[in-house]
Order: C-alpha cells, then structure tokens, then sequence
C-alpha cells in the first residue's frame, strides 16, 4: 500500500459513474459496480487510486510487454514531442520516425512482408488489412472475392469491419454486423473436440472446416482467411498442432489470401516480435499489429504486406490510383519515437530470450491449478494463459454464467494482489513481459486463493457443493 496518495476516490467514482461509457460495462449495474482507479504504475505493477498494490497479471490487455514507467521510453516521448508532435503520413508525407521504425520492423518480419501500413491500433489495423484485400482483387481483375471467413470466438476488433470478422457470442448483443460475406467457421478448440477424437482428428476435421467452406463459396468468391495464431480474447484457445501450418496450405492452395493478426501474440508474448513463422512455421500473406508494438505506451498499429501483392498494385500500371484508407494519425510521430525505443528494449535486455526461459516454466506452475474442483483446464503459450472453470469435469460443462465466476475470482485475486482478467467462466493472465520466476509463484499462489474464495462464495449462496 502506497501512502500519501493524492487521489479523492469517492469524488472520482462518482464523476466516473455520471459520465464515462465504459466499453464492455454492465449497462444495467453502473451505480452498484464501482470502477476501478489505476492511478499509477511501475514494473509489472499498479495502484488504485487508495495506494493498493497489484501485480498486473493481464498486462494492461495484452499490450504492456516491456513493464510500466520505462524512463527512457518516456524521455524518447518527450523528445520527439519537442522536435515534432504531429505530421500527416498521407501521400507523400512521411516522417524520419515512421521510416525508421518501419524499416528496423522489416527486419523482423517474415518473407516478403517488407511494406508498413501504420494505423492507430488493432482495430483498424485489421479493417485495413481487410479492406486492402478487397483493394487487391478489385485492382488485380477478380472483384468476386470478396468473401471472408473466419471463426468463431476469434476478436479481431470493435470496428464494424473487424468486429464483423470476431466471433465472440458475448460481444455481438444488439449490434449489427456485415453478414453477407463474412462467415465463421466452428471454433479449434482441442478441450471441447468430440469424445474419444485424438487431437489430430480433431486438426484434421478442423482443417476440412476451412477447405470446405471455401469450396461451398466456390474459391473464386473467397478473398481471405483472417486467424489469430492463438485465439487471445476467445479464451486463449491454442490450435491444435499442425493446424496454423495446414490452413495456410489450404489458403494457398485455392489463392485465398491468409491474415495473421498478431496483435496479441506478436512482441514478445509468445517469445517472438512476430510468432507466425518461428512458432507456426507458416509465412501469411499480411500480418497485422498493435498492442506490444509500443507496449502500450501509446497507441499504433500496423499492417504488413507482402511485396507480391504490393508489387501487383503498384508500378506504372497502377499511375493514378491510390490505396484511399488511412487515418489522422497513421504513422505519428511520437508513437513511432516510442515503438523504436520500445524495440531499443526488447532487443537490449533480451525480452525475447527471457519469455522463452519462462513460458513452460509459466504455463506448468498455472497447471496445478487443473487439481482444483472447480478448474477444468489451463491453457495457453509462453506468457498467455486462460483458466477454464466448470461445473463438471467430465462433461466440461461450463460453470453457469449467473454464478459470475471469474468476476468472483478477479474480485479475490485484486483484494490479495493480483489483476487478472475475467470473462464468464474464464480468467485470463498475460503479465508484463519482464515477469520474474518469483512473481510467477506469486500469480499461482493468488490465482489458488482467489479460486477458493470463490467457491467459498458460491458454496455459502447454495450454489455449489463442495
């Protein structure tokens, strides 16, 4: 507990609960659920606004990689703000930052995918990716490609492209979505594959699902497949092995163009600046960024593209045409100034190396928790994980979304020090990248008593037998 805090929490919960529209907000409860005030923040931890400490356990959301109150990512803010706030990167506009930082990414990325577009973040980083698709056969003769699939549980966004492509059940409550040409595909989720199926039936039926589909649509209709290497939002819900690598192959092999988004996976998370060829081995068609590429510091996104199709879109062929789809602030500035120095970090301290000493070490310690009554699986990849509660084991029957389960364990988790990240029946963890060994004992002994309590709670409500 921090002492002297110069915050008046009660003053800011009320202003909080007469003006602010919180995304994902119980619209329903806004007076009876108090927010929340992270007033401040240093390394993998932060601090209401009463001084109460707590090792962020889900990293921000996904995206504070490199820890928080880096002086030199604050220093290399402030300088770029001197020399130059702001600078349009439409046209031929450009910025020494955004150039540099584009190049130095270049480095990183797989195959030919050497050409930036920079957006504001992971949203609009995906409606670009999508709608350069459209741009790409519409330019290239084939105007019937226009058809997307993708799955079920995936989040690849809240704009109204990229929210169409998601495919949470939770996120798509009085809404409206493109559905014409979008479709989803049943979601890979190896825990729920049918009884008595080995987990490579299960990537075959899954890998038929795609091919399948996209001979249903006919090939010449189909413009994209866009996947998350690992579904992040959905649950942390890891492929079966093999799938990532074979879905590409079917994407090629019927000129279907495959996505990446690696907002969540890319920088670090899963030991990697991009996972989809040193942890997939597969080379996509684009891949798109946010989130860990400044570790949250401030917000950007990125699509990158391969040189094949960029090279069939441009050149003299192309005099007079343009990609019109850009954003104010596509490539600013001090976002770039940041996402260079944040990359200055993951390279100098070996952030990368470190992930990969500590994933399994991560992923087994949160396992034990599988011994739990309540807990039916704990999934994830180097320095992302769900855990699952359900009501029974054997069926795998989820724990009733009234008992509010991982709400409950959040709510014991931050009262003992820990953040972590509920939705229905799931609690998600995705620390700071710097996490230590120690600080990942700390995770499970808290996710452990927080998971109790809960039961706890539930068994006095007459909700559960223990």
């Amino acid at each position: 507990m921090r002492s002297n805090f110069a915050y008046d929490t009660d003053r800011l919960v009320q202003e909080d609960q007469t003006h602010i529209l919180h995304p994902w907000g119980d619209l329903g409860e806004p007076a009876s659920r108090n927010p929340m005030i992270i007033a401040e923040a240093e390394g993998v931890y932060v601090y209401n606004s009463d001084g109460h400490r707590m090792l962020d356990g889900i990293g921000g959301l996904w995206c504070v990689n490199i820890g928080y109150g880096r002086e030199e990512m604050v220093q290399a803010i402030a300088d770029q703000v001197r020399k130059l706030p702001y600078c349009s990167n439409f046209g031929i506009t450009a910025t020494p930052k955004s150039i540099e930082f584009g190049t130095r990414l270049a480095g990183y990325t797989p195959g030919d995918l050497k050409r930036v577009l920079f957006t504001t973040g992971g949203s609009t980083a995906v409606d670009s990716a999508l709608r350069f698709v459209q741009f790409y056969f519409n330019s290239t003769g084939r105007p019937n490609k226009k058809h997307i699939i993708t799955r079920n549980y995936a989040y690849h966004g809240s704009t109204y492209l990229s929210a169409s492509v998601s495919g949470k059940p939770g996120d798509r409550g009085n809404l409206d979505f493109v559905t014409d040409t979008v479709h989803h595909l049943p979601v890979p989720d190896p825990y729920r594959r049918p009884e008595g199926m080995t987990e490579e039936e299960f990537c075959d039926l899954k890998v038929a699902d795609l091919e399948n589909k996209i001979l249903e649509l006919g090939p010449e209709n189909v413009g994209c497949f866009i996947a998350e290497p690992l579904l992040a939002s959905g649950g942390v819900i890891v492929p079966p092995a093999g799938y990532q690598k074979r879905t590409r192959d079917v994407c090629s092999k019927y000129h279907v163009l495959y996505i990446s988004d690696e907002v969540v996976t890319g920088f670090g998370r899963l030991g990697e600046i991009f996972a989809s060829e040193p942890v997939f081995e597969i080379v996509p068609d684009i891949i798109t960024s946010a989130k860990g590429l400044t570790s949250g510091y401030i917000p950007l996104g990125a699509v990158f593209i391969s040189e094949r199709l960029y090279g069939e879109v441009s050149g003299e062929a192309a005099r007079g045409k343009q990609f019109a789809n850009g954003f104010t602030y596509s490539g600013h500035p001090v976002a770039c100034a940041a996402g260079l120095k944040n990359l200055d970090i993951i390279e100098s301290e070996n952030i990368l190396g470190h992930v990969r000493d500590l994933g399994n070490y991560f992923i087994e310690s949160l396992s034990k928790l599988e011994e739990l009554p309540i807990v039916g699986i704990v999934r994830g990849s180097h320095l992302v994980a769900c855990v699952e509660c359900v009501a029974d084991k054997k069926t795998k029957e989820p724990v009733p979304a009234s008992f509010d389960i991982g709400n409950r364990i959040g709510v014991h988790a931050r009262a003992r020090g820990l953040m972590v990240r509920p939705m229905g029946h799931l609690a998600v963890l995705s620390p700071p990248l710097i996490v230590t060994r120690e600080q990942i004992d700390t995770i499970v002994e808290i996710m452990e008593q927080a998971i109790n309590a809960a039961v706890d709670d539930l068994v006095r409500e007459g909700l559960w037998n223990k």
